[in-house]
């Protein structure tokens, strides 16, 4: 479902301020797939997701989607293959429409868009089935304005918009970071509920040990744009935060001991 070669990127080329932020990166996801990628400040996490979603252009490589080549693509048109949630829950929805209508935005990725989707009676009992699996009582509030929500609940939200249309790629940008430790968890769990009931292949960045190990069947970590150490669906079982800082300071040495800190941030 998703093919990375050979990617690379850099920030601020032929100044005095270039920075590498993404080194020959080989990477690849295949159907159902559930892959974590930690990593310290500034390994180039985000900035990966960024160049498989569009919206940084990459200077070298391949990015292929459902086996199609899309480096060339613009963000926009790569958008029906790809379902994304932010760190910021604000970043994900539309504060001024109602939960209805951003439902039907997300509802109508992949076809012409239109508010009429959310004016139906079909459409309707549809959004609430959804939004019921949250647990959240949102469907009992589809004229709500977006802006009214909590963090969490818009999280929520953003998740459940992100995973309508069954995208080939869910990209997970540590969309539990801004959150207090118990909506934290509970994103972090109907995460879990929606990707295993959909079946669908997943990236999720986080700075969370411990939660890169709970989910998904394989694990990456990088540091300084390049990936650094793989787990597969076997070694991941029997994982560790432990084994991972050993993993870590093996790689990094010395340098680890100051970094700690940033990779359990």
């Amino acid at each position: 479902m998703l093919t990375i070669h050979n990617l690379q990127k850099r920030f601020n080329e032929g100044s005095h301020d270039e920075k590498i932020a993404l080194r020959s990166i080989d990477l690849t996801l295949q159907d159902k797939d559930f892959v974590t990628i930690i990593g310290s400040n500034g390994a180039g996490k985000s900035t990966l997701l960024n160049c498989i979603s569009g919206t940084l252009p990459i200077e070298q490589g391949d990015v292929l989607l459902d086996n199609q080549n899309v480096e060339h693509l613009p963000e926009h048109k790569r958008a029906k293959w790809i379902g994304r949630v932010f760190q910021d829950p604000m970043a994900g929805t539309s504060p001024t429409l109602t939960i209805e209508e951003n439902l039907a935005i997300a509802y109508s990725r992949n076809t012409k868009r239109s508010f009429r989707f959310a004016a139906t009676k079909h459409r309707r009992e549809f959004f609430k089935s959804e939004l019921e699996a949250l647990h959240l009582n949102l469907e009992n509030r589809l004229t709500t304005k977006v802006g009214m929500l909590s963090g969490g609940e818009r999280q929520a939200l953003s998740l459940l918009m992100a995973t309508f249309t069954n995208p080939s790629i869910l990209l997970l940008d540590e969309h539990t970071a801004a959150l207090d430790p118990a909506r934290a968890e509970l994103i972090t769990q109907l995460t879990k509920q929606l990707v295993d009931q959909k079946g669908l292949t997943t990236l999720m960045v986080t700075h969370n040990m411990q939660q890169a190990i709970d989910l998904g069947n394989r694990l990456v970590m990088m540091d300084q744009g390049s990936i650094i150490f793989e787990a597969d669906e076997e070694r991941k079982k029997s994982l560790t935060v432990q084994d991972l800082l050993n993993e870590f300071k093996q790689i990094k040495g010395s340098q680890a001991l100051s970094d700690r800190m940033l990779l359990e941030a």
